[in-house]
């Protein structure tokens, strides 16, 4: 360490150091899945991969239940997936899950995964309310000319600060209540929807909801 630094210098670089420490320690088990929605079930794998019969495995096409992320598992041999189904990916032992084989690129979707996608994510976000509702509580600027608020479907400048002028006066408490005290407000459960499908489809610069 430079030898002109201040004693009081020294310890902020410290404190940085631990920070960061802590940053790296905690971002790649951010992004982790611990749950994922299986979207579609293929027992006889892709019809379109060439591989001989007996060594295709069954796929899985999933949305991982915190992070949004589309995912390709294979499961274990024997085992019977259905859609809708809550399967455990994490690190623990698996029931039905053999391993992850990683990202599913959008392109890749089925056509059932994708008619599933919506109907998933809506109910995620009904289970979840709470998590959902606080982004109308927390949301802040991107920029100095940009609301993080405003990236939400049909949601301009003049929601952006009524939500922020109602929200100080009383956090929201769910989503009928944002409805109710933001006037014309369009629907911020269907909104919260269709900015996630959004992202979920690659449709987006900015992400508000996934990783």
């Amino acid at each position: 360490m430079d030898e002109h630094l201040q004693e009081g210098d020294a310890e902020v670089l410290e404190q940085m150091e631990h920070s960061l420490d802590g940053q790296r320690e905690r971002s790649p088990s951010r992004r982790k899945e611990e749950m994922g929605i299986v979207l579609d079930y293929l027992p006889n794998g892709y019809p379109f991969d060439n591989t001989p019969s007996h060594r295709k495995n069954a796929i899985v096409q999933a949305l991982g239940k915190n992070h949004f992320t589309l995912l390709e598992l294979v499961p274990k041999k024997g085992i019977g997936i259905t859609p809708n189904e809550e399967v455990y990916i994490g690190d623990g032992k698996r029931d039905k899950i053999h391993h992850i084989l990683g990202k599913l690129p959008v392109n890749k979707l089925t056509s059932t995964a994708k008619n599933e996608l919506e109907f998933v994510v809506k109910d995620m976000v009904e289970k979840d309310e709470k998590r959902f509702v606080e982004f109308f509580n927390t949301a802040q600027p991107l920029t100095t000319r940009m609301h993080s608020i405003e990236l939400l479907p049909g949601v301009g400048k003049k929601h952006m600060w009524e939500i922020i002028k109602v929200r100080e006066e009383k956090p929201f408490e769910n989503f009928e209540d944002v409805r109710k005290r933001v006037k014309l407000l369009p629907d911020p459960k269907k909104v919260i929807i269709k900015r996630i499908l959004s992202e979920i489809l690659g449709n987006e610069k900015h992400k508000l909801f996934i990783d």
